[in-house]
Order: C-alpha cells, then structure tokens, then sequence
C-alpha cells in the first residue's frame, strides 16, 4: 500500500472509542438509507398502503418504518440496540390528527413477543440482511418463530439478504471485519458472506413458503473516507474485529480496503445487489 491511503482518513474523533450512542448516530445519518431502494421495491411489489399492518424486525433507527408510514401502513418495530430504537421514536413522534388530537405512536420494542402481540400483522419484514454473521440465521428463526403465530393467517414475510458476491462491490471491502476478527486461535465472528441459499434456508427452518423473490441495486456512496469509515462501522459487523485488535487497526485497514473505491472527487462508491424472498406463512 502507499503512504497516502492512511492520509485519505483521518484518525481524529472516530479513532476514540466510539459508544452505541455514536454508532446508532451514524448509522441513522449515513449508513441506513443505503437501504432504501430495497425498502421501497418491497414495498411497491406488495402494495404497502393503509390496509397494511407491518411487523418490522431489525427494524433499526426507524427509516424503514417511515416510509411504510408514509404510505399509510399501520407499523410495529423490533430491535435489539435500544440507541437505534430511542432514534427510531424520534423520528416516528406522531403528528396531530386532522382534528388536533396526538395520534397514536407505534410500538417499537426490543421484544419480539410484545411486538407479536399488538398484532395480527399482514405483513413482517426482516430488512436486516441475513448471511453476514455465521449465527444471523438462527437469530431470525427464533424471531420468527415467535412473530409468525400471532401473525394474519395468510400474511406475508419478506426475508432480505446480500446478493451475489461478485455484484457486491462492498463484499470485498466487509471481509476485513472477518479477516481482523480472528486473531489466530480461530474466527472471532464478524463477516462470514452470504450463501446462495441462506433466505431459502431461514424460510424453511421457520415454516414458511417461499412465493417469488426479487433483487435491487443499493449502491453504496459516502461523501468522503471518514463517512464511509464511520458508516461501515455503524453496521456492528466490526465489532468484534475492533474487540480482537483495536478500533485505530480496524479503521485504518478498512480504510485501505476502500481506497479502490475511492473517487478523484473525494466521495466514495460501491455498487451493490440485495436480494429479498417473499414467503407466505
């Protein structure tokens, strides 16, 4: 490598150890709405609108779910980090009604089960992609094994995943959160790679019929290396490289790996393909 990759990010407030509160900032402001192309294929494809009553798992900082509200859909979310969820309250903080009443703000929850429950639900989205972590699988087929029963009879489950990885200009780029995961006694977890039948897999594991699937483009652009550092950390697919070696090793090699996508203007750009698999309960 040559001197001037290191140059290319500077090692300033993100270098200091960063708190949940930091990385859900980060990926609500920069990472989140890389997604949204996927969120709104999904959502066209099904017809999501004010007949819709959407159970969101992984539901993260909330973008997925304003945009189903801005459709009219009724939504529930689920996670896990309770920073990305106290900015997914912020931002669905409900208007007044036409009549200047509060409306009702939806429940968003680190359970599954209470989120189940303020069902049935039409519709339960996994926009998180699967095939990341070696474990990510079973997590959502516990979720789902918990959400499905309280689910409309015939709802709908859509399952999201990272497409193949020669069409992933970033796959290259989250292998260094595998590589620096494992510090020699074995693999410490972070970037597995997604599997051609991951979706496939979960689905069957959680009782669930496959009915069509569909891919889209969700490029990848940072306006410069330290968004793209800081976006890319925000995923939480570092985590344990940054526990095996340090957070200074981790964004220095990550920065490398994106110099290649690194634009004469300073942004950088990585195209990608998602994919997602529509099932039926």
């Amino acid at each position: 490598m040559t001197p001037t990759l290191v140059r290319h990010h500077r090692h300033t407030e993100s270098s200091a150890p960063a708190d949940g509160a930091s990385r859900a900032r980060d990926w609500a402001e920069i990472q989140e709405r890389m997604l949204a192309p996927l969120y709104e294929a999904v959502y066209t494809r099904l017809e999501v609108g004010p007949a819709t009553r959407m159970l969101s798992l992984g539901c993260g900082s909330g973008l997925a779910l304003l945009m189903a509200v801005g459709r009219g859909a009724s939504v529930t979310g689920v996670d896990t980090d309770p920073d990305r969820l106290a900015l997914a309250r912020t931002r669905l903080l409900p208007a007044s009604d036409e009549r200047g009443a509060p409306a009702t703000a939806p429940l968003l929850t680190e359970s599954v089960a209470e989120a189940a429950d303020s069902g049935p639900h039409h519709l339960i989205t996994a926009f998180t992609p699967i095939g990341c972590e070696a474990d990510d699988g079973e997590d959502l087929v516990r979720a789902l094994e918990t959400a499905v029963p309280s689910a409309d009879r015939r709802a709908t489950v859509v399952l999201t995943g990272w497409g193949p990885p020669e069409r992933c200009a970033t796959e290259s780029v989250l292998r260094v959160a595998g590589r620096l995961a494992d510090d020699g006694r074995g693999p410490g977890g972070g970037w597995r790679g997604p599997r051609r039948d991951d979706l496939e897999d979960v689905a069957f594991r959680a009782g669930l019929r496959p009915d069509g699937s569909g891919r889209v483009a969700c490029p990848f652009g940072y306006a410069d290396m330290d968004s793209a550092v800081r976006g890319l950390l925000s995923t939480r697919l570092f985590e344990a490289a940054v526990r095996a070696t340090d957070r200074w090793q981790v964004e220095k090699e990550l920065a490398e790996a994106l110099h290649p996508h690194r634009r004469p203007d300073g942004t950088v750009w990585m195209s990608n393909v998602f994919r997602y698999l529509v099932c039926t309960t």
